[in-house]
């Protein structure tokens, strides 16, 4: 399920675990292993070939957009630094970690339509079992999700299925990328998948509209507590932020497709 950028950063994004909450980090999506070390230079010293195995892990996504994209970025990382970042660590700081881990698993329970819905659309049955399992055991033995025994008691482990990476194994391309307000990355399908996937989103039934908004942003707060600091570890590592993002998202997202 779409995320906004700090979410991906933090999240991706939802998956939390009673040990620690399990999401899609921008700063993890890059997946370390699979990048060429020095060592694997030919012995004469030559680097050639580390490019070049570098070069094809890289994926080109269009980005006509970059100018406007660029500026969300900007408005999106203020956003981050001088609201959701300070609201994060007052309520990390009056909240003790268990209460927020439960809150995590709590939303992550509340997700299951959309990664049962999508594990169905992509012929991935066991998954989808594997989810309703979960909800299930989480529902009522974990006390309506704020609990996990499903993992902590009987292995059963969140699947992370949406409807951008369906479209993505239905053959659909990524299109061009976008920086969405608040949302953050995105791409084209992404965004797409997105909508798509907000018709099974129960917080957006929730009546009236300012208590919907109100539980998606306690959601993102709590979200952010297990992570700050991990944007500003990119930020201060990369050149340019806005390309090592996009490159990071890029990447994640058509590995997600592939598995």
């Amino acid at each position: 399920m779409k995320q906004p950028a700090w979410i991906i950063v933090f999240l991706a994004l939802m998956t939390a675990g009673c040990a620690a909450p399990k999401k899609i980090h921008l700063f993890r999506l890059f997946d370390p292993n699979n990048v060429p070390s020095a060592s694997d230079a030919s012995a004469d010293g030559s680097f050639d070939l580390l490019a070049d195995e570098f070069e094809e892990q890289m994926v080109v996504v269009p980005d006509p957009l970059e100018p406007l994209n660029r500026l969300m970025f900007q408005v999106n990382d203020r956003f981050y630094f001088w609201i959701l970042k300070p609201v994060a660590k007052t309520y990390k700081g009056i909240t003790p970690e268990p209460v927020r881990i439960s809150v995590s698993n709590f939303f992550n329970n509340l997700a299951t339509p959309i990664r049962f819905a999508n594990c169905l659309l992509q012929g991935k049955g066991d998954s989808a079992g594997t989810e309703l399992r979960r909800f299930t055991v989480n529902t009522t033995v974990g006390i309506l999700g704020f609990g996990d025994p499903a993992r902590d008691k009987y292995g059963l482990q969140q699947t992370d299925e949406d409807l951008g990476q369906t479209l993505g194994v239905l053959g659909l391309k990524n299109g061009f990328y976008l920086i969405l307000p608040i949302f953050g990355p995105s791409t084209l399908r992404d965004t797409a998948g997105f909508v798509g996937d907000q018709f099974l989103n129960p917080i957006r039934y929730v009546e009236p509209t300012e208590a919907s908004i109100g539980i998606s942003a306690g959601k993102i707060t709590n979200e952010t507590t297990f992570h700050i600091g991990e944007y500003e570890d990119l930020k201060s590592d990369a050149l340019d932020p806005y390309v090592a993002t996009r490159d990071i998202y890029i990447q994640y997202r058509n590995k997600k497709v592939q598995e």
